[in-house]
């Protein structure tokens, strides 16, 4: 990986137009471009798509412009990595052979400049998501997403879209972000406690940086209001917005 290394997470590009998502895929490009101006590495943490699948001949058309600008960010040299998310982990080959994304099924541990990072999107983390765990196992299950590639593309993108509006939880009360934070903390313990330097997640749509010991929690926040973002150095880690 060449530095920096700029970290996003659950950005949750819709299948439908309207002004708010015109804005957000705006600012995204914005982003996109500013990443490519300083070179170095993407990290996307889960959720990029709201709802993405692909059959074997067919991708979601709603996202052209998305598709663009990554091949456009790969062909300046910036090195991009995928870590599938709860809403778009069911990829086939186009993004890795026609973006020449690096896929990321399960959580990625790496080391540079003597840091060690551990990115996970979160998703089955807290302790009372036993259930959603359970669900979570089914559908990354190789049988279940053979068995839905059975359904024609439209009935299946229409099925989706309705699941994934049903799981847009985006704003929570401040005790609940409280309560997960702390759970969150708990969650990361034992993990900076054997070795690592930054544990980085998505899915909570908190912008939030705690330290733990000798390390540091990052919740990478969203894109969908708060437009934040995590970049290394080399040295350290900040949690940024962009503007």
């Amino acid at each position: 990986m060449q530095l920096p290394i700029y970290f996003i997470s659950d950005i949750h590009l819709m299948l439908k137009s309207s002004q708010d998502e015109h804005v957000k895929i705006q600012k995204l490009f914005q982003f996109f471009d500013f990443v490519s101006k300083s070179g170095g590495t993407l990290i996307i943490g889960g959720d990029l798509f709201d709802f993405y699948y692909e059959y074997p001949y067919v991708i979601p058309k709603q996202y052209f412009e998305v598709y663009t600008q990554i091949y456009q960010l790969q062909k300046s040299g910036i090195e991009v990595h995928y870590l599938l998310g709860n809403h778009d982990y069911w990829t086939m080959d186009f993004l890795s052979n026609k973006l020449n994304m690096i896929i990321h099924e399960d959580d990625m541990d790496f080391e540079i400049n003597g840091k060690k990072f551990h990115l996970t999107h979160g998703d089955g983390l807290l302790s009372w998501e036993r259930g959603y765990r359970t669900v979570k196992t089914i559908l990354r299950h190789k049988f279940f997403i053979w068995l839905f590639r059975w359904l024609h593309p439209t009935i299946g993108y229409r099925f989706a879209e309705w699941v994934a509006s049903r799981s847009r939880h985006f704003e929570h009360s401040e005790e609940h972000n409280e309560k997960v934070r702390k759970e969150l903390m708990r969650v990361a313990t034992p993990v900076i406690e054997n070795g690592i330097d930054y544990f980085l997640t998505g899915h909570y749509h908190q912008h939030t940086e705690e330290k733990i010991g000798n390390g540091t929690l990052i919740i990478l926040g969203e894109w969908i209001k708060t437009f934040s973002y995590a970049v290394f150095d080399g040295e350290k880690l900040e949690l940024r917005k962009f503007s």
